[in-house]
Formats: C-alpha cells, structure tokens, sequence
C-alpha cells in the first residue's frame, strides 16, 4: 500500500523551484494535493491591499498552469484555514500538511495554532523555511538578544553561509485519483475594482517565470551598473524583485547563488562590488524579517518607546496631497505619481518621500505605512515596517532623527537631469534643468517660458522646506536617546 496523499498549502510561496514544502511532500510518495486558502479575515488589520490582491490574483493563475505542466492543479478555498484544511483532508484521505513558514505575527500564530491542533487529531503537519536565508531564532548576538542593527546583524549571516539551493524541479509528482471541488479564481473577488490597476499586466509578469526572467535579465543587463545606477530613479538600475521575493515566486537562496555564481563568471571589473551591494539588499529585507518576527508589535508600534506619545500633525489636506503627488516638491511628487501609476516605486524615491511626510509634514509614519500598503505591488509588512520605522527614526538601526532629506539637493543629487520628475510631472517638463527640482524659486519669466502657473498647473510648495526641517528638528530633540545595543 503506497504512501497516502499529501496537502501542500501554498502560502507566500507560489513557486514550483526551491519549494521545501513541495519537495518534502514529493518524497513522501503519495498522492500531492496543492492548495491555496485565501482567508483575508486571519490577516487581520495588514490583510493584502489593492495592489497585492492584483499581482496575487495573476500569480495564483500561473501557479496553476505551472503545476498543471507537472500533472497537478491547484485547488483554491475560502478560510478560515483550518477549517479548509480538514475538510480537503477528509475528502483526500490526507494525513500529511506541509508549508512554508510566514513570519509576519498573526501568519506564524495562525500556523502554530493550525500545527498543534493538527498533531493533536493524529494528522502530521510540517512547516519549512522557504522564504529566508536563516531562521530568525538562529542570529542572535553574543548575549543571545536579536540584533537591532544591521551591519552586526549581516556580519553575523555572512559568517554562517548560506545553505544551497534545493531540487529545482521536483520529479516524480503524483495526482490525487479524484480532485476534490476547487472555487474558481474569480470568486475570491482579488482584483480591486478601480480601474488604476488596468495597465499593469504591460509592466509586470507576476508568477515564477516572470521571477525567473526578472532575475536574468537583471544578470545580464543591469548587474555591473548596480552600485551607480540603484539610486537613479530615472534609470533602469534595480531589479524589481522586490514583489516577486514577496509572493514567494522566486527563493532568496536561488536569487543569492544566481548572483554569485554570475559575479564568479564575469572578468570584467566590480562584479564583486555589484554583488556585494545586491545581496546586501537581500540582507536588509531579511533583516526586516527578523526584526518584524522578535519584535511583533512593530507593525503598528514604534520600536523605539519614546516616539509612542509624539505628537503627530493631523493635516488630513497635506496628507493628502502627498498621495496624489501634489505637494509642490518634483522629486516627491514624481515618486508618488510613479507609484499610483505602476503599483512601485523606486527605493531612493521611496526614502525621500517617507521622509517629507514624517519629517516636513510631521504626519505619522503609519499613514505612509498604510498608504503604501494598498498601493504597491511589493508590499511586504517587514520590509515596509522597517522601511517607514527607519524614516521615522523610530526603528531598527533608523536613520536619526536630525538627519532630514532635503527634496531639493536630494533632485539634484539623484535625479541632476531631471529625467525622472520630467517622466512622472509632465507639467514640469519645460522647465530647464536648474529649477526643474525647484519651481517655486524659479524667475517669473522662467515659469511663464515653461508654461508653469504655481497653484494652477501646478502646486505651490506645501512647506517651506527649512522652516519645515527647523521645526521638525525642534519637536524630535526633545525625545531621548535610546540605546539599540547590538
């Protein structure tokens, strides 16, 4: 009598390449039963926004052909996950339940809880690491404390190494006899109504072969150019990968070897710096993780304690005009078009635009943290918890508080040509390169050459950005230092 069937449930990790979860089922022998639960209620107040559910949608869709070119399918239910789980246990004859592991604090509460129950009525559920190069219980400092500051905390990774990479195309998969009932992808009501998302399946190709492509293009075309051109908006410099390491269509193991073995390849000059740099991003979002995993109210809490009871501007006006990209500073301005038209922005465009909202407008970094939550296709609560934390200085390793972009030098700086504010602020294109960062300090007859009207086609500045940073300055002196430790 052969091995019974085997329930992998898919979580972040829609991919056939590198699964752990999918391998150790496909050694069992049995029967594999694929399944994807979507229980947006378990995800409590951080459930997928807008532009997740519109890249989860698709990706769910090419997960499916992949295991139907292996001879599965993917069968979708509705949560609570449980529940669905045993009900597809009791119409397979399943025993077994295997996952990769999410880190965020509900995810992982949610998964022990559905482990423990399962044990305890004779199932045998299993849950791997498919999603992080370490395990965030096996870094610590010397004291056994989680770090809290990146460079110790890498330095402590790269001692270790990194495992390799698993079976990258599992054999020997066998189909159920009988599939059980499966809801249809339309029914789980993913894609959002607005019609903002329309044109995104033209920039981005969800699923583990968008990955996979992604990975080797950046290899082959932008790899050597990293270190300059990653914190030029206006060019095409970074990967983007960010969303598809999100939803788990690529492991960040394959992505550390591919870069290493690429960087042993070439001869030319700096493929150690560029990979350097690159899988040192790949050590922020694991340090994101880690962090989010020792310290769970951090999604919604300042890490830092003091910065609990600051006050907070509550200029709903100014808020939302930094949404819309109407805040009167180009730079700011083109990140947050470029995100309401792609679902992404760029990093360096990512840190200023935090920055002005929790810096110059004093509004609390959860407002941005929320905003792009529903709005980027990459949203991913470690990294966007660390990412506003930092900008807010009130985080891991944040930035301190003293240390306050300024919109102006940071255009000239990364974006000297304007390229990138002409792309996303058309309204600004005519303006020559001197005010382009600066309208509203340019001469009368410069605006009128370039067809700019400020407060008609386009904003006055919200702030004043040194009056803004003075006042700033002054508010977070006030809050005393903490010490991060290690």
């Amino acid at each position: 009598m052969g091995a019974s069937t085997s329930i992998v449930w898919f979580r972040q990790d829609l991919r056939v390449l590198d699964n752990p979860a999918l391998a150790a089922a496909a050694e069992r022998g049995g029967p594999i039963l694929p399944v994807f639960i979507w229980s947006p209620e378990e995800e409590g107040r951080w459930c997928p926004g807008a532009a997740s559910r519109w890249w989860l949608h698709v990706s769910l869709q090419r997960l499916d052909e992949e295991l139907r070119r292996l001879g599965l399918r993917l069968v979708l239910r509705r949560g609570p996950a449980l529940g669905a789980l045993r009900d597809l246990m009791s119409e397979s004859g399943a025993r077994a339940v295997t996952w990769n592991r999410r880190y965020e604090p509900l995810a992982s509460n949610l998964e022990q809880e559905i482990q423990r129950r399962l044990r305890e009525e004779g199932a045998e559920p299993e849950s791997f690491n498919g999603a992080l190069l370490f395990e965030p219980w096996e870094i610590c400092t010397r004291t056994g404390n989680p770090f809290r500051v990146f460079a110790p905390f890498w330095k402590c990774c790269l001692s270790r190494g990194v495992s390799a990479s698993g079976e990258l195309a599992p054999s020997a998969l066998r189909a159920p006899e009988k599939w059980p009932l499966s809801l249809p992808l339309q029914e789980l009501a993913l894609h959002p109504r607005q019609a903002w998302t329309s044109g995104w399946e033209a920039i981005w190709k969800p699923g583990e072969a968008g990955a996979g492509a992604a990975l080797e293009r950046f290899l082959e075309e932008q790899f050597l150019g990293y270190p300059v051109k990653r914190d030029r908006p206006a060019e095409n410099g970074s990967s983007r990968l960010s969303p598809h390491l999100h939803f788990g269509e690529i492991s960040p193991r394959r992505i550390w070897h591919a870069v290493q073995e690429h960087a042993g390849r070439l001869l030319a000059g700096g493929s150690m710096r560029a990979s350097e740099e690159f899988l040192r991003e790949i050590g922020w979002r694991e340090f994101a993780h880690h962090v989010l995993h020792h310290f769970p109210h951090t999604a919604e809490k300042p890490l830092r304690a003091d910065y609990a009871s600051f006050r907070w501007s509550r200029r709903s006006q100014d808020l939302e005009a930094w949404k819309r990209g109407m805040t009167g500073y180009p730079l700011v301005d083109a990140g947050m078009r470029e995100l309401w038209a792609t679902g992404w922005m760029h990093n360096r465009a990512r840190m200023l635009v935090a920055s002005f909202l929790v810096k110059d407008l004093m509004i609390h970094w959860l407002e941005g943290a929320r905003w792009f939550w529903d709005t980027l296709v990459d949203a991913d609560l470690a990294n966007n918890t660390m990412g506003w934390q930092w900008s807010a200085g009130c985080g891991a390793d944040a930035v301190p508080y003293f240390r306050i972009f300024n919109p102006v030098l940071q255009g000239t700086k990364v974006d000297p040509d304007g390229a990138y504010v002409r792309r996303w602020v058309p309204e600004l294109a005519r303006l020559p390169k001197a005010w382009i960062h600066r309208p509203f300090e340019a001469p009368v007859e410069v605006l009128a050459a370039a067809r700019v009207e400020l407060g008609k086609t386009y904003p006055r500045a919200l702030v004043d950005h040194v009056q803004a940073r003075a006042s700033a300055l002054a508010a977070f002196s006030d809050l005393s230092p903490e010490d991060e430790g290690e």
